[in-house]
């Protein structure tokens, strides 16, 4: 099998996950980085040896030719002109989620991968979470019936940190959390419902970390996490501008018939997603979404206890083991031209759904319709990108 050369757009934080691929022995190796820090070209440097290629600029990383795969996890602002310029150069990529900020940045990429005929692959790495694997295999084995509804509560404690001392706390970077956050849960709700959002109702605010200590424009934001940044209004080091919401929710209508609403907050004292998945014959929520969780389910009326617990465990790895496995399946996907769990279209889709829902939640909680995108995308996408 052909050795497969892969470069990496971003490889500082979320970048990392790329070290997934690099299998030398297997003919999978990491030549190549493309990043503004000098500390992550460094470490790239360090870990993957003197010889790789490096560079600030990722256009140039494009250009070479021994280079056939790249993974883009640059900002999310930035995904849409680095996967477009990396799917015209010819490369496989391999785009980390959110897919863009906006639904027509989506349908660009989208619309280039068509045209292009370059590999594209989206980085919902939640489709290979233990328990969310666990929790769709129940709904197919039909145990709670036809699905009627799903219910996603998201409680972000490092929310603080991660979300409102950098670029994520301002719309034009991010648009907003509905987006950049939820979409990870969107696509699971899509997932596990089997229909895409139709029409979207949202409610939010800015509620707490604006009346948090900010700091000077001039200061560089530290978006580490930290247990001892509690409780949230004692903190400081905040963005010196804040304009997205640090607690929403919204309701969503699929074009299946299914109800689902979803709910985040970024002050709780707990980190963790609670699904509810509501059938016809039955019910089934998650305690716990990564490491030693569980799926209880309940068939039996009024019964004082589930009528049985599926006990999940630790597997290695980060993000509960799902970081080695979505990136097997898009060295798979991009050797063998594997079916994928992952799917650009259901990127898309949890993009759209969360854009509209945060216009809802800004522009008096009117119903926003979702479009849907043209039928030779769809099937192009849906048929594994074979012409």
């Amino acid at each position: 099998m052909k050795d497969l050369n892969i470069g990496v757009i971003g490889a500082q934080g979320r970048g990392r996950l790329a070290g997934n691929a690099h299998r030398p022995a297997d003919g999978v190796r990491l030549v190549g980085a493309a990043d503004v820090n000098p500390e992550a070209l460094e470490y790239f440097r360090k870990t993957y040896g003197e010889d790789t290629f490096r560079t600030d600029d990722y256009r140039k990383l494009l250009k070479r030719k021994d280079i056939d795969a790249v993974f883009v996890c640059s900002p999310d602002f930035l995904h849409e002109e680095q996967a477009i310029a990396s799917l015209k150069a010819g490369k496989a990529v391999y785009l980390e989620k959110p897919m863009a900020i906006s639904i027509e940045g989506c349908d660009k990429i989208l619309k280039t991968a068509y045209e292009t005929k370059s590999k594209l692959y989206l980085g919902h790495n939640m489709r290979h979470f233990p328990v969310v694997l666990k929790m769709k295999e129940l709904i197919d084995s039909g145990i709670v019936g036809e699905v009627q509804s799903v219910w996603c509560r998201h409680f972000i404690s490092y929310g603080g940190d991660a979300y409102f001392k950098d670029w994520h706390s301002e719309r034009k970077y991010s648009t907003g959390l509905l987006l950049q956050k939820a979409a990870h849960d969107i696509d699971v709700i899509h997932w596990l419902s089997g229909s895409y959002t139709a029409a979207v109702v949202g409610m939010g605010k800015l509620s707490v970390y604006d009346r948090c200590k900010k700091r000077k424009a001039s200061e560089k934001g530290n978006a580490g996490f930290d247990s001892a940044h509690w409780p949230p209004l004692e903190q400081t080091g905040f963005s010196p501008k804040i304009d997205v919401e640090d607690h929403s929710m919204i309701m969503m209508q699929l074009a299946n018939g299914v109800q689902c609403s979803y709910m985040q907050s970024h002050y709780s004292p707990d980190s963790w997603r609670n699904y509810t998945v509501i059938g016809t014959k039955g019910r089934m929520e998650n305690f716990g979404d990564h490491g030693n969780c569980s799926v209880e389910v309940r068939t039996s009326r009024d019964a004082a206890s589930p009528d049985f617990i599926c006990n999940l465990h630790e597997i290695a790895g980060s993000h509960g083991g799902a970081d080695p496995r979505i990136v097997n399946e898009f060295i798979e996907f991009v050797r063998k031209g594997i079916k994928t769990n992952t799917s650009p279209v259901a990127a898309r889709n949890a993009v759209a759904a969360g854009v509209m829902g945060t216009e809802s939640l800004r522009n008096g909680s009117c119903l926003k319709a979702v479009t849907s995108l043209p039928k030779k995308l769809i099937e192009y996408f849906e048929n594994g990108q074979q012409s």
